[in-house]
C-alpha cells in the first residue's frame, strides 16, 4: 500500500472527461467496485478520518472520497490515495475545489450549535460567516468592534474559538472561559476589550473548534469562512466585505 501525497503547483493536473464534476447524473449509473475493500483501506490508512463518502470522479480508475473537511482520491484498486487536487488542462478549471469548499462548509456548520453568533435580526441577515477568533489577537479585536457594522449590513458573524498559542496556553483558558460563560456574547465582547475574566471551566467546544481549525489549514487569526466554503485569512473591513459577499452571491445567482 502506498501513499501518494502530490505537490505539483497545488494542483494535480490530469485531462478529465467532459461535463462538470457537480453533476451527479453524470455518474449516476457508475458503481463504485471494490467498495467494502476501499472503505476499509481509507479508515487504516487516512489518519484522523471521520464519516466519508466514496463517490466517482471524472478520471477512470480514480474514486473521490468526501470526508469533510477533506477530500482525497483512490484509486479502484485501492492501491493509491491521492492527496491533491484535479484540474483540467483544457479549462484550467480545478474540478476538486468546489467540493472542498462544501466539504468545509459542511464540516463548520456541524458544528453552528456551539458558535458564539452575532447577528441581525433572521429576516435582515444577507451573509452568514463563520470566524476562528483568538481574543488576544489584534485583528480579531479590531474585527470584533466592528460588529454592529456587521449586523448593520445583514453579515452573521459565528465564532469558532481558535487559541494560536494551543491548548495549554492562556489564550486557551480565555476561550474556555468565554464558552463556559452564562453571556458568551457579552463575554467575548468584554475579553475581547481587554478585560479579565475569572476562569470558568465547562464541558466546552474549544478542543473541537481548534482541531477542526488545524484541518482546515488555519495558521493565525481572525479566520473567515465564506458562504461558499472559501477560507479566507485575515481581517476585512465590514463594507469591504459586505461587497466582495454581495459579489459573490450575485455570481452564484447567473449560474
Amino acid at each position: 500500500m502506498k501513499f501518494l501525497k502530490v505537490v505539483f503547483s497545488a494542483t494535480l493536473c490530469l485531462s478529465l472527461f467532459s461535463g462538470s464534476l457537480f453533476s451527479s447524473a453524470a455518474f449516476a449509473k457508475e458503481k463504485i467496485k471494490n467498495l467494502d475493500k476501499i472503505k476499509k483501506v481509507i479508515v487504516e490508512r487516512v489518519s484522523g478520518i471521520g464519516s466519508f463518502d466514496v463517490q466517482p470522479s471524472p478520471v477512470k480508475g480514480l474514486y473521490m472520497v468526501i470526508a469533510p473537511p477533506r477530500v482525497l482520491y483512490i484509486s479502484e484498486d485501492a492501491k493509491f490515495i491521492i492527496d491533491g487536487d484535479i484540474s483540467d488542462v483544457q479549462t484550467g478549471e480545478n474540478k476538486t475545489e468546489g467540493f472542498r469548499n462544501f466539504s468545509r462548509f459542511s464540516a463548520i456548520d456541524s458544528l453552528k450549535e456551539s458558535m458564539i453568533v452575532f447577528s441581525p435580526p433572521e429576516d435582515k441577515v444577507k451573509h452568514t460567516i463563520s470566524v476562528f477568533t483568538d481574543t488576544d489577537c489584534y485583528y480579531c479585536q479590531k474585527l470584533h468592534k466592528e460588529m454592529k457594522e456587521y449586523n448593520h449590513l445583514g453579515i452573521k458573524v459565528r465564532y469558532l474559538a481558535y487559541p494560536r498559542q494551543g491548548l495549554e496556553s492562556p489564550g486557551y483558558k480565555k476561550s474556555v472561559t468565554v464558552w463556559c460563560s452564562k453571556d458568551q456574547k457579552n463575554a467575548m465582547t468584554r475579553a475581547k476589550n481587554g478585560e479579565q475574566l475569572k476562569q470558568k471551566e465547562c464541558d466546552n467546544p474549544v478542543q473541537k473548534h481548534y482541531a477542526l481549525g488545524n484541518m482546515l489549514g488555519v495558521r493565525g487569526t481572525p479566520a473567515l469562512l465564506l458562504e461558499n466554503g472559501q477560507l479566507y485569512p485575515g481581517y476585512v473591513p465590514a463594507a469591504k466585505l459586505a461587497a466582495a459577499l454581495d459579489r459573490a452571491k450575485a455570481s452564484m445567482a447567473r449560474k
